[in-house]
């Protein structure tokens, strides 16, 4: 026999399982990322400690529940939140694991429907699988009653984990595009306004729940969840302990059926995702040529004044919409402006005078406006060479700022009004409201004369190392002096009060709003001239970053 004939009699090697090169490449992430510092590790063994404490404290909590009548509905409940948390996980932070880019993986020659199968084998190493497997067995221990519920409940844990992990994946691999790009990085930036509008939410649900029977609530929401999958398997495990076989075999079926479709979905798009080209590159030569040829829109620089205060408007609002920093800044004000009226109405102890923190927060924008160009602002500082100049400059800023917060205001006191009332208190706190804002943007104007301080671009830090003293009297010092300005108005709106004239409360309205602006121009005209008698002080200050 021919050497030839013999190779080929020979048995094929077995080709290597590509489910367990993928669970040993996301070990060696892992492992390789953990080696990168101390402090990374430090990190990463912290979170698991805190992730692993949680779970076991939310699972003894469960546990404690098991014989209540509305358990079934918490269960359910709970699923529906960790789904939601894996869906939106891969949307807020895309950079949290490498692994989520299937881009990485377009040069290599894999097939999609065994590609699916091992990233997500893959998928189920880390601490957020194992913690969310703890989290649904709690909730299994909760309701299972009887050795079938037992039994129903441990296909139902592995069917949601699977899902929960398979959603996330899912998502990821349709926005990869997205995510990766800088608007994908500027919706990570507004991960953390719905993450603090999310907790306060679990607050007011957690102190309801509190009350005497609190869990009563829970169940026409358990109702229609109980349908929903993957809750839909939790449900399951509630009806096989009271009997129902034919719901919690629809239940199952339901969670199975959600699992093949997710899994088909992610198919179907990680095929388009590695075999379609990246038009991007072709969109920006497009808009780059229409810009050029005079076709372009110019869209809002057509609604601004023309000359240096439309030039520096334009400038503010692309930073606000740019940067990172700036962006998180402003969201930080819009989310929070919006949410404490929303949270104490919710809460039951509201009152109207919290729309104040919408014009309080906004308004402090104002403050260090200099310092949040970072390195570019020399090239500003260039074109203030009069007092004239140092004006315009700051008046055009305190319009851009005046150009949100105005209908934002308006909006924040209507929707208080409307949710916490009575509208009797609308034209004085609507007032007072507007004049709180042009205090604030008097005061930080003056601030930014003379407390200006540096803001680093890269980073997580929001002050230089050195300046954390005049950063925090910048604000809090504006704030304070903001309130003394304001004093005025206020005194008037408590001798209002006190003498029994409520029917003249409406003129706080237009007095708030001419005062407000009164102030506004006052700071701006005496903070011009001393920024340009500091301009070298200003600009070392800020450039220290």
């Amino acid at each position: 026999m021919s050497t030839a004939s013999a190779a080929a009699a020979r048995p094929a090697a077995a080709a290597p399982s590509l489910t367990g090169v993928f669970v040993r490449l996301k070990l060696s992430l892992l492992r390789n990322g953990l080696r990168q510092s101390t402090g990374r590790t430090l990190a990463y063994v912290a979170s698991i400690v805190v992730g692993l404490l949680f779970a076991a404290a939310v699972v003894l909590g469960l546990t404690a529940l098991r014989g209540n009548a509305h358990a079934g509905a918490l269960a359910v409940l709970l699923t529906g939140i960790l789904t939601v948390g894996w869906a939106v996980m891969p949307l807020f932070f895309p950079g949290s694991d490498e692994t989520l880019d299937p881009t990485r993986l377009v040069m290599l020659p894999l097939r999609p429907r065994p590609l699916i199968v091992s990233l997500l084998m893959a998928s189920l190493v880390g601490i957020g699988p194992v913690v969310t497997l703890m989290l649904v067995a709690g909730a299994v221990i909760a309701v299972a009653d009887g050795p079938v519920a037992a039994v129903v409940g441990v296909v139902a844990a592995v069917l949601v984990l699977l899902v929960c992990v398979a959603l996330a994946r899912a998502i990821a691999t349709a926005s990869v595009r997205l995510l990766t790009s800088r608007r994908g990085r500027d919706l990570a930036v507004l991960g953390g306004l719905f993450v603090a509008l999310g907790g306060q939410g679990v607050n007011i649900a957690a102190q309801r729940l509190g009350r005497p029977d609190g869990l009563s609530v829970l169940e026409p929401l358990g109702e229609v969840l109980r349908w929903v999958p993957p809750a839909s398997a939790l449900g399951a495990v509630d009806d096989a302990g009271h009997g129902a076989y034919g719901r919690a075999l629809a239940g199952l079926a339901l969670t199975a059926l959600a699992l093949a479709l997710l899994l088909w979905w992610w198919q179907r798009t990680l095929t388009a995702l590695m075999t379609s080209p990246d038009s991007s590159t072709l969109q920006a030569l497009e808009k780059d040529g229409a810009r050029r040829s005079g076709t372009g829109a110019r869209g809002l620089a057509r609604l601004l004044p023309d000359g240096r205060t439309g030039t520096v408007m334009l400038r503010s609002l692309r930073y606000a919409w740019r940067d990172p920093k700036s962006k998180m800044a402003w969201a930080t004000a819009l989310g929070v402006g919006l949410l404490l009226p929303i949270a104490t109405s919710a809460q039951g102890n509201g009152s109207m005078y919290t729309a104040f923190w919408a014009s309080a927060l906004l308004g402090s924008q104002m403050s260090n406006q200099f310092g949040q160009d970072t390195s570019a602002f020399w090239m500003v500082a260039s074109t203030l060479a009069t007092a004239r100049d140092a004006y315009q400059e700051l008046r055009a800023r305190a319009l851009t700022l005046a150009l949100v917060a105005v209908p934002y205001v308006t909006l924040v006191v209507v929707g208080a009004a409307a949710l916490i009332g009575p509208w009797s208190d609308f034209a004085e706190v609507y007032g007072l409201s507007l004049a709180v804002l042009g205090a604030l943007l008097a005061t930080g104007a003056m601030s930014s004369a003379l407390l200006p301080y540096s803001i680093p671009s890269e980073g997580n830090k929001n002050v230089a190392p050195g300046q954390g003293a005049i950063a925090w009297f910048s604000l809090f010092g504006g704030a304070l002096a903001a309130a003394v300005l304001c004093s005025p108005l206020l005194g008037l709106t408590i001798w209002l009060h006190v003498a029994g004239l409520h029917q003249l409360l409406w003129v706080l309205l237009p007095a708030g709003a001419v005062y407000g602006l009164g102030l506004a121009e006052a700071g701006l005209r005496v903070a011009a001239p001393r920024v340009a008698a500091r301009l070298p002080e200003i600009l070392g200050a800020v450039s220290k970053g």
